[in-house]
């Protein structure tokens, strides 16, 4: 998984009304790998949740190929300030896909959870923890053995969760929405890896309403 530009803020175009920003960190999955980055699940949350008084704005620290660690020294690197009014983790895949332990994940993941708490304003209730999609249903697992990465992102998920139900933030559940597209090519950008504008735009749908919840 090769690495991409990042670290760009997306949304309406309008900064007219009450401005809120959400922080969206991640990876491919979040940055919008494949795909205008206008259609990415960020962006489409963004305008979503912005109305004629208020106006949400989604700053996405997002690379193709980032582990968990490598996400957290890349947020000291841009020098991110809060607080924000909600904070969306979706980091893990490339822990995964490189073959790093469940457990020192688990530690990643807690380390993560945390940053997000204190960039949201030490409130667990606005960071929302996303799960890691399974790509082992897209041709690009063609020649892995497609159950045993299914299996090991499951054991991240389980990882991830916990931290998540220790911390009290909330968690979406997107990988069972990416398992569909190993039964329907729409919803894989032209990479046959990374998720389509279709499948960000149900993921978007699934994130909505746990951030309306966070920002109250």
């Amino acid at each position: 998984m090769a690495q991409r530009e990042g670290h760009r803020p997306c949304g309406a175009d309008s900064q007219r009304g009450h401005l809120i920003r959400i922080l969206a960190l991640g990876d491919s999955y979040t940055a919008g790998e494949g795909i205008d980055a206008a259609l990415a699940w960020p962006a489409v949350v963004a305008r979503a949740l912005s109305s004629d008084g208020t106006e949400v704005e989604a700053l996405v620290i997002a690379e193709t190929g980032w582990t968990v660690d490598e996400l957290l020294s890349a947020i000291d690197e841009v020098g991110t300030r809060g607080p924000f009014g909600a904070v969306t983790i979706g980091a893990g895949v490339n822990d995964q896909y490189r073959g790093l332990p469940v457990d020192g994940y688990a530690r990643d993941a807690r380390r993560m959870i945390a940053r997000a708490i204190g960039l949201a304003d030490g409130a667990p209730s606005r960071v929302v923890v996303i799960s890691i999609p399974d790509w082992s249903v897209t041709p690009h697992a063609a020649d892995r053995d497609r159950a045993a990465v299914a299996a090991e992102i499951d054991a991240f998920n389980s990882a991830a969760r916990a931290a998540a139900r220790e911390a009290g933030t909330a968690w979406v559940d997107l990988t069972t929405d990416s398992r569909r597209a190993g039964g329907d090519a729409a919803l894989l950008a032209p990479d046959g890896l990374h998720p389509s504008a279709a499948l960000h735009e149900l993921w978007a749908r699934r994130i909505a309403r746990p951030l309306a919840r966070a920002l109250g």
